[in-house]
């Protein structure tokens, strides 16, 4: 069986990139002769998963596959120097042995200058003894001290200069060894070969297709609104990270939300018992409840510390490049456009006091991109320029979607609380008057005309227990919300023109029974 020495190139030409992973596509025209010969392929990344592999052909001929295999082969760096490293490689290694030898110099110093002080006090303990002892040789003691404080200072003078340099030279390493790791790359030791064994009846020219897993590969979704009037121009970009070993090249994109690794996983089962018991004497006569803050529930993944998985909505979506994209093997992000889109928009201000006094921009419009916007970060974009970055919730297609571009500076929001409490005599019923009042007020430019709308949100408890009533006192709230969903959120909607001012006033009431503790 013939073997080809020198491999054929095996170039990737479309990719794959899955959340934690990426499919490689890669293909070449291969001249077979008739009978069976193996074909060397390559070089491809040492990371490919082997049990991945698949090959297929195709041609005039016929042919056929009998083995695919990676090879990988251990070639280790030459030793250093060598004569054909870079100028800023030859820096570095110059500044490293230049490092190396002020250590030296350093080390050798404060040994020597430890040796001097211990020599100055045996010297001066010698004098100590020599006077106890009646000798009073000053012009030798003199001399000896002198010649051991000069050697002191020479030494001292001499270690401060060493450790000058050698923290003006680590600040030269650290930014020559950072423009060396952007600037050039090391060879890969670790390299694998496409090992193929053919059958063809006949000689002729065959196409081949090799698909397989990589690992250090992955992609997460990013995007950028740009507020312009009454449009929103979105741009969906993809940040791609790769180190697989090879670079891609003039690629066919594709973005994946498939996760190929949790189907090696079963569910695990848990008991989940339930037990009764009845309640106590005590748990009769009281109800004991205790006011807490929840976040309204909403569909979606549990937050994460670090990079956040991809939010899909429980259904693999693919999205593809529109162009053939190339992305370096350096670890870094690099942004690939995917879609663009300019949609009508409705802008609205909106203010919830209790939690911010700003009133915030909220703009929203409809997903007209054709695809699910799959979550993630969002760069703002409004009029002079960059105002922040936001989140990007997994909006299906045609469905709203709402988007804060920041505080609006020419307003100012002031709430102010107060609460009494009241308990019957005869039935012990407890009764608390709470009363928020909000004040709006809108400073804008001279040449500003026309009313502006401002959506102004508070809320009311809501009881889950019947021993708990919430009763909004509609008479004494001026003016009466317009709206009161059912998470208890009131909702006002102000007209104010330039330079207006409003005030809002909410009364609700919550009343309790006498078993009720906790409150």
């Amino acid at each position: 069986m013939p073997t080809d020495t020198l491999p054929v190139p095996l170039p990737v030409t479309a990719v794959t990139c899955l959340e934690d992973r990426a499919h490689i596509e890669r293909t070449a025209d291969l001249d077979v002769g008739a009978g069976v010969q193996r074909l060397r392929l390559g070089p491809v990344s040492a990371l490919a998963v082997d049990r991945t592999l698949h090959a297929d052909l195709t041609g005039d001929v016929e042919a056929d596959v009998l083995d695919v295999r990676i090879v990988r082969t251990w070639t280790p760096r030459g030793p250093r120097p060598a004569p054909d490293d870079s100028a800023l490689r030859t820096r570095v290694r110059a500044l490293e042995e230049e490092q190396r030898t002020l250590g030296d110099t350093r080390d050798r110093l404060r040994a020597r200058l430890d040796l001097l002080g211990r020599l100055a006090a045996d010297l001066l303990r010698d004098i100590a003894e020599g006077a106890g002892s009646g000798e009073t040789d000053e012009g030798r003691w003199t001399r000896e001290l002198d010649r051991v404080d000069t050697e002191r200072d020479t030494c001292a003078e001499e270690l401060r200069a060493a450790e000058a340099r050698s923290t003006a030279l680590a600040g030269e390493l650290a930014q020559a060894s950072q423009a060396l790791r952007l600037a050039e790359q090391q060879p890969a030791e670790l390299v694998g070969h496409v090992e193929l064994t053919v059958r063809s009846a006949a000689a002729g020219r065959l196409r081949l297709r090799l698909t397989h897993l990589t690992a250090c590969a992955l992609w997460r979704p990013a995007y950028r609104a740009v507020l312009d009037g009454d449009t929103v121009t979105l741009e969906t970009d993809a940040m791609v990270w790769q180190r697989t070993g090879e670079d891609w090249s003039d690629v066919r994109l594709t973005l994946s939300t498939a996760r190929s690794a949790l189907t090696t996983d079963p569910p695990r089962l848990t008991e989940d018992r339930l037990t009764l018991k009845d309640r106590t004497a005590e748990e009769r006569r009281t109800v004991d409840v205790e006011l807490r803050e929840e976040d309204i529930a909403e569909l979606g993944p549990t937050a994460v510390v670090g990079l956040p998985g991809v939010d899909d909505g429980g259904r693999t979506r693919v999205l593809h490049s529109p162009a053939p994209v190339s992305v370096p093997s350096d670890g870094r992000a690099h942004r690939v456009p995917v879609t663009k889109v300019t949609t009508p928009a409705r802008s609205q201000y909106s203010a919830s006091p209790e939690l911010s006094p700003l009133v915030t921009q909220v703009v929203r419009f409809d997903n007209t991109s054709g695809h699910a916007l799959l979550a993630g970060p969002v760069d703002l974009v409004r009029g002079s320029g960059f105002t922040g970055r936001g989140t990007l919730e997994f909006t299906a297609p045609g469905a709203p979607v709402e988007l804060a571009f920041g505080s609006h500076d020419d307003y100012r929001v002031v709430r102010h609380t107060e609460e009494s409490r009241d308990t019957a005599t005869l039935t012990q019923r407890t009764v608390i008057t709470r009363t928020v009042r909000l004040h709006i007020s809108r400073f804008s430019a001279p040449d500003a005309q026309g009313d502006q709308v401002v959506s102004l949100r508070e809320r009311i408890p809501v009881s889950e227990v019947s021993a708990v009533e919430v009763r909004l006192r509609k008479e004494a709230c001026t003016p009466e919300p317009d709206t009161i969903d059912a998470d208890g959120i009131a909702r006002w909607d102000l007209p104010l023109p330039p330079g207006g001012r409003r005030t809002v006033t909410l009364v609700y009431e919550l009343s309790a029974s006498g078993k009720v503790v906790g409150l």
